[in-house]
C-alpha cells in the first residue's frame, strides 16, 4: 500500500499533508527517512516496530483488536452526547477508515470487558448467534434471589417482554443473596437486566467479566485499554 495512503486511512492527516511530512523528513522507516510517500509498503505486524510518524512509533495497522475496561456512564456510540468510550482512544484513531467500533455493546449503566476492533470480520465472528461466543456478567440485584432463577434459565425456553423467540440456556452461578454471576451466549437488548426483570428483580450495577476465554485482566483499571495479542484474539473463540 503507499505509505499516504495507508497513514490517511489510520488518521494521520490527509495525502498532501503526509506528503508534506514526508518531505520535512517527519516520516522514518527502518532508520531513514521516507521522503517520497508515494513509495509501496507492505503492511505487516512489525511495521510499527520499523516505522516513526513525527517522531513517534506507527500506530496499529489495519487489523487492531483492543480491550477496555469501560467505565460507569460510558456510551458505546460514535454520535450520542455525554461520554463515550471511543474519547479514551487516541484523537486520530476517529478518524480511521475502516472505523473503530466496540464488538458489541454494553449499555451506559455497565462496566467491564469490551472489545472494540477495525476488522469487520472478526467483528462479525463475534458476534454472531451461530459462534455461540460466550459473554459473563456479574450482576448485583435490588432483591435477594428466589432460589429457582438457575434452573429456569438453564432450561431455555424464557420469553422477554416484547418478544415472541425463547432464550437460548443461560447458567447462572449464585455469589451472595443478592449477587449473581450468569453466562449467557446471545446478545439481545439489555438482555441480562431483561432476564431479571423476567423473573421479578432488578439490576442495580452490571459488570462483564469476560468474553469467550478473554477475561478482563485485574490490572486493567476503568477507563484504560490495549491491544490484544493474536494469543488473546484466538482465546475469544476458546
Amino acid at each position: 500500500m503507499r505509505v499516504d495512503r495507508l497513514l490517511g486511512s489510520m488518521g494521520y492527516g490527509s495525502r498532501n499533508e503526509m506528503a508534506r511530512l514526508g518531505k520535512a523528513g517527519g516520516i522514518v522507516l527502518d532508520g531513514a527517512e521516507l521522503t517520497d510517500v508515494s513509495k509501496r509498503i507492505a503492511v505487516t505486524p512489525d511495521l510499527p516496530s520499523r516505522m516513526e510518524v513525527d517522531g513517534q512509533p506507527l500506530d496499529p495497522p489495519p487489523g487492531l483488536v483492543l480491550m477496555l475496561h469501560k467505565p460507569l456512564g460510558m456510551t458505546c456510540s460514535h454520535k450520542e452526547d455525554g461520554a463515550l468510550v471511543y474519547d479514551v482512544l487516541p484523537d486520530r484513531w476517529r478518524r480511521r477508515d475502516p472505523a473503530i467500533s466496540t464488538i458489541g455493546r454494553l449499555d451506559k449503566a455497565t462496566t467491564g470487558l469490551l472489545l472494540l476492533t477495525d476488522d469487520g470480520d472478526l467483528l462479525h465472528r463475534v458476534i454472531s448467534p451461530k459462534r455461540h461466543v460466550a459473554k459473563v456478567y456479574r450482576a448485583t440485584l435490588a432483591r435477594p434471589l428466589a432460589g429457582t432463577e438457575a434452573e429456569l434459565f438453564a432450561a431455555g425456553g424464557l420469553v422477554l417482554e416484547g418478544e415472541d423467540k425463547p432464550l437460548a440456556p443461560a447458567a447462572l452461578e449464585v455469589l451472595s443473596p443478592v449477587e449473581a454471576r450468569l453466562t449467557v451466549t446471545e446478545g439481545r437488548y439489555h438482555m441480562v437486566r431483561r432476564m431479571f426483570a423476567a423473573v421479578g428483580n432488578h439490576v442495580e450495577a452490571l459488570h462483564r467479566e469476560r468474553v469467550g476465554g478473554l477475561a478482563l485482566p485485574d490490572d486493567l483499571a476503568p477507563g484504560q485499554w490495549r491491544l490484544l495479542t493474536p494469543d488473546e484474539i484466538d482465546s475469544l473463540f476458546a
